[in-house]
């Protein structure tokens, strides 16, 4: 796991090593096994993400061997995060240290809820996808350079472009996928409006 700080404000570019997942169809159950739903917080959940299939793999998994900590950049194949709409799931892979995944496809609902966590998720073709799998597994250590505008992917001399739809990438390059942030730096004039408000005025006069 990384201690790489949350995503904030406007994201046009994410640097990073990458850890390939291989593998359709990986569901939300997999990503974050049920069990782990009645967390409070998802502050741990990063621990957890892939519990099952890391016990499974006695330690094989992309996600426990040493030449994949501290990656960024999560690569997978086609449907990614299908099944189960939970949105722990997007939360367990950001807290473990994923900031953008770069994939064939992805399941709506797990690609909006990536999207209101600031996590890109991009696709490239089969071909195209399986090409970075193979540079990235080729050099572990070797930093991706992934820009949001034009969308697309670089890693040892080699250039791919990717897809991000538009209303995606004009709300994360411009910082509006951060709704808490937007919030929080309009409170002067948030305030305003709710003391102008017959209901709040009644409440303030007790």
């Amino acid at each position: 796991m990384t201690t790489a700080p949350f995503p904030a404000g406007s994201i046009v570019q994410v640097h990073g090593r990458a850890v390939v997942l291989r593998g359709n169809d990986i569901d939300t159950d997999r990503i974050i096994p049920a069990r782990f739903l009645k967390c409070v917080t998802f502050d741990g959940l990063g621990a957890q993400v892939f519990a099952d299939d890391r016990s499974e793999q006695q330690g094989l998994h992309p996600f426990d061997r040493p030449e994949y900590q501290g990656a960024s950049v999560l690569v997978v194949n086609r449907n990614f995060g299908c099944g189960s709409s939970r949105e722990h799931a997007p939360q367990a892979l950001l807290r473990w240290g994923i900031r953008v995944v770069l994939g064939e496809s992805f399941a709506e609902i797990f690609y909006g809820n990536c999207l209101a966590l600031g996590i890109p998720c991009l696709q490239a073709s089969s071909t195209d996808i399986d090409q970075i799998q193979q540079a990235a597994e080729a050099s572990c250590d070797s930093q991706l350079s992934i820009s949001l505008d034009p969308a697309a992917v670089e890693l040892a001399g080699q250039r791919w472009e990717l897809q991000l739809a538009s209303d995606a990438q004009k709300m994360l390059t411009s910082g509006q996928w951060d709704a808490t942030r937007q919030l929080l730096s309009k409170d002067q004039e948030l305030t305003a409006t709710a003391a102008r408000l017959p209901y709040m005025q009644r409440f303030a006069a007790g």
